[in-house]
């Protein structure tokens, strides 16, 4: 045996190797490291210690390109929620035993090859962060798709979202409980999950008899966005008493603008953001925010997904998580 080893050493280990040192067929040595159905616990343990032992290492470019059930995930840079959202991926993933592959969109970079990318690396399941057409029409009735963050009225794909409307209405709520009349809302472009929240801002300040004060200001999903935004607000004949930005990125470009300008937050104007990311709870930012549950998307993402691929059958197609409202000392009673 001990001179078996030394041969060993001098080449890569192979998966026969962990399969001979193991006791177990290749093909059983196989679906371990695949995290497939049909090993017993005691079989994986002596596996994966057979492969600790000799230093095997999967071949991961090779899997990916064989298609083991991989997911791949469609990302653009929509602030620090997508970062969590794509943190919470990984770990729930890495719990189910499957891979995720990325695909990012830049400038550069547009949905059409993000979606190729992963069609090429034959991906069981694609999850969609970033809301485009192009994706849906090119992935949709081919492989399951998920959706996160937005509504989409095509039949075939999952929709894991948080409720904006609720979202909206809590923060209206909250505003108008602290005497603002006045409240205006950063929104966050021409996307379905912006349109969403600007659509119920409307409805709730209409709620509240405030059909009046309805100032949508054009914004963004990134900090200068927010920037750009609250020029616009102070260039304008009055301030708002409040302000409800797209996502926390917005609502602190807000803050830290209105800070530069002189106008005091939340003295002179109370600012919400919405994620409940981890910038809002910094140390000098301490934004109220509309919390969303971002690794708890995550998961109900990836079940989704495997769910799909193993054909198992959902009680839903869309799923809509609560949302809640985090209290920090952005907001105060209205000036």
């Amino acid at each position: 045996m001990a001179d078996k080893r030394d041969r060993q050493v001098v080449r890569r280990p192979t998966l026969e190797d962990v399969a001979a040192l193991a006791g177990v067929s290749r093909a059983m040595a196989s679906i371990v490291f695949r995290a497939a159905a049909g090993s017993r616990p005691e079989t994986r343990e002596r596996v994966f210690a057979a492969a600790a032992e000799i230093g095997y290492r999967p071949d991961t470019r090779a899997r990916l390109l064989a298609g083991n059930g991989q997911l791949g995930v469609v990302f653009g840079m929509a602030g620090r929620f997508h970062s969590e959202l794509l943190d919470g991926l990984y770990v729930a993933a890495q719990e189910a035993g499957h891979e995720l592959i990325l695909s990012a969109l830049t400038p550069s970079r547009d949905e059409a090859t993000a979606v190729a990318t992963l069609l090429d690396f034959r991906c069981g399941a694609v999850i969609l962060l970033e809301p485009g057409l192009i994706g849906l029409s090119a992935l949709s009735g081919r492989i399951p798709v998920t959706v996160v963050g937005w509504r989409t009225s095509d039949a075939a794909v999952d929709v894991i979202r948080a409720s904006d409307g609720d979202g909206m209405r809590k923060a209206v709520e909250h505003l108008v409980g602290l005497g603002h009349l006045e409240i205006a809302h950063v929104d966050g472009g021409p996307g379905p999950e912006a349109t969403a929240r600007r659509r119920a801002y409307r409805g709730a300040m209409r709620a509240h008899g405030l059909d009046a004060q309805v100032r949508v200001v054009r914004g963004g999903d990134h900090l200068g966005a927010g920037v750009r935004a609250t020029r616009e607000l102070l260039a304008g004949a009055s301030l708002p008493t409040a302000v409800i930005g797209y996502n926390d990125d917005v609502a602190v470009g807000v803050v830290e603008s209105l800070a530069f300008a002189g106008v005091r937050v939340p003295d002179d104007v109370s600012v919400v953001g919405w994620d409940d990311s981890g910038l809002a709870g910094q140390f000098g930012i301490d934004l109220t925010t509309v919390r969303q549950d971002a690794a708890e998307m995550a998961r109900l993402a990836v079940q989704r997904s495997i769910d799909r691929m193993r054909e198992t059958p959902v009680p839903d197609r869309e799923l809509v998580l609560p949302v809640s409202m985090v209290v920090r000392s952005s907001t105060a009673k209205a000036r």
